[in-house]
């Protein structure tokens, strides 16, 4: 239900995944009513407004005459949906949708009622605009993929269907009785204007990485136990001498993880004793705490950007329209490339631990490669090839897009955020942080599936068994002779990517940070 107060991280969630119906508000309907009130006024008078009565961007200085005002709104919409490349997801769609109304709902676009009602029937009839990969400089808003958006409300261009597939959007329209919006003042222009692309997609990442970040710690404490290291680098003690909440919430993670292991503590008993474990082992809360603590600043952004209203120009409560910048990305653009980054290295951490594993120099006792007959069978080697691989993906997207500007519109905008860049980047490193994580979760069962075996006399934590056994049941095998490895693998990656890593420990641990 839409007020004028704005959304929620769940709210996004739910529409853009989950299918969640929307509706309006009763205050919503009379804050719209108002504010296209103060437009109508303001269209009536022979003073030029901008977005009003003015052209766009580098052509405001041109007055509009009322009988050209409804086609100014068409073209501006026609002309911008001018995106290229492959498809943008469905649930991005459908977010960039779901918040764009969200800014309607608020009452300060100036957008009439069933301009806002039409954008909730499509949500609600499951018709996604085709939007494109490339179009969006992140100021002025996600101009070319909104645009797309706005041309499937009017009834044109294409859009998927709730059976998936592509079609004109006036035929989807009409099929589900939803008739197309015919624009008056300042509508198209407050159907383009918004940051809407690039924080659909920030909470979906954030989303994403939450659940991600504990299934990091799950495998970090895996590690540390197939390598039998010290879990004493975990106590609470330690961390209370460095506050940092991320780093304190990781290490109680790794710890309820380890409980009740019987591997953890060998490290000084082994063939190679070790004072202390290397850095990828013991310093893991430490880096991922870091990347927990960048997820709650940019949730923090996330949540400031959900509460706002991103329009220009904007209907104040006074009646007042104002030109303004709000629709600059910046804020969103700087925690989406700051993610990224988080993302990176807690990437590169968890493959360092990996190679650990596969080393028989470095592994204290386990196998090279956690081959079954290392030289005959080679074991997990390449699938450290393809993490390693992912890693190296993952170091370049972590450059920032958010350095970038470049001029458009005359130089006009000579100033812009390239914030959705910054989102389409942060995506792909989402998943392949996730198989990352996965390659990690297989190499660690294994190693822990070796250590314990037959007249070991050692016995692994409750919950690492716990984990083990419905990684096996999701068709990643364990210990063995070669075999074709990639469905493994990908079996481990939809284990993580779907969140029954997490869900397989819990019910021994608790509820995890």
């Amino acid at each position: 239900m839409l007020g004028t107060s704005g959304v929620t991280a769940r709210d996004v969630v739910a529409v853009a995944r989950e299918g969640a119906r929307v509706e309006l508000g009763t205050g919503a309907l009379e804050a719209l009513a108002a504010a296209r009130a103060v437009v109508d006024a303001l269209a009536a008078k022979p003073d030029p407004v901008y977005g009003v009565s003015t052209g766009f961007g580098a052509l405001a200085t041109r007055h509009i005459g009322q009988d050209l005002r409804a086609q100014l709104q068409r073209n501006i919409v026609r002309s911008h949906a001018a995106g290229m490349g492959p498809r943008v997801e469905r649930e991005v769609v459908r977010a960039l949708m779901f918040l764009r109304l969200k800014t309607l709902a608020s009452g300060h676009t100036g957008v009439r009622p069933e301009v806002a009602r039409t954008m909730a029937d499509v949500l609600n009839a499951g018709i996604t605009p085709v939007v494109h990969e490339y179009g969006s400089l992140g100021c002025s808003g996600d101009l070319a993929p909104l645009s797309h958006c706005a041309l499937a409300l009017m009834g044109e261009g294409e859009a998927e269907g709730p059976d998936g597939a592509v079609r004109p959007a006036g035929e989807l329209l009409a099929e589900h009785g939803i008739a197309p919006v015919e624009l008056r003042e300042k509508e198209g222009l407050a159907l383009l204007n918004g940051t809407d692309g690039m924080l659909g997609m920030l909470v979906l990442a954030l989303a994403d990485l939450g659940r991600l970040y504990t299934s990091a710690d799950i495998t970090a404490a895996l590690t540390l136990e197939a390598l039998l290291g010290s879990q004493g680098v975990l106590a609470p003690e330690l961390h209370a001498v460095r506050p940092h909440p991320g780093q304190a919430a990781s290490a109680a993670n790794m710890l309820r993880v380890l409980a009740g292991s019987g591997l953890t503590g060998h490290f000084q008993e082994d063939e190679a004793p070790r004072v202390q474990d290397a850095y990828s082992v013991r310093c893991a809360p430490q880096v991922a705490g870091a990347g927990r603590d960048t997820l709650g600043h940019a949730a923090t952004v996330a949540e400031r950007e959900l509460a706002a209203a991103v329009d220009n120009p904007v209907v104040l409560a006074d009646g007042r329209v104002e030109s303004n910048g709000n629709f600059h990305g910046a804020p969103v653009a700087y925690v989406l490339d700051f993610l990224a980054i988080a993302a990176a290295d807690l990437a590169s951490i968890a493959e360092r631990r990996t190679d650990r594993l596969l080393d028989k120099n470095r592994s204290h006792g386990l196998p090279a490669f956690l081959a079954d007959d290392p030289g005959v069978d080679s074991g997990l080697m390449i699938a450290q090839y393809t993490q390693a691989a992912l890693v190296s993906e993952l170091k370049r997207l972590a450059n920032p897009a958010s350095v970038d500007s470049i001029p458009s519109s005359a130089m006009q905008e000579d100033h812009v955020s390239m914030g959705w860049s910054a989102a389409r980047k942060l995506r792909t490193a989402v998943d392949n942080l996730t198989r990352v994580v996965a390659v990690e979760l297989y190499a660690a069962t294994r190693a822990i599936e070796l250590r314990t075996g037959p007249g070991s006399g050692l016995t692994a934590a409750p919950a690492s068994t716990a984990v083990i056994e419905a990684l096996r049941t999701a068709g990643a095998r364990g210990a063995g002779p070669d075999r074709f490895l990639a469905p493994d693998l990908a079996a481990a990656d939809a284990f993580v990517r779907s969140g029954a890593l997490v869900g397989a420990v819990e019910p021994v641990t608790g509820p995890l940070a």
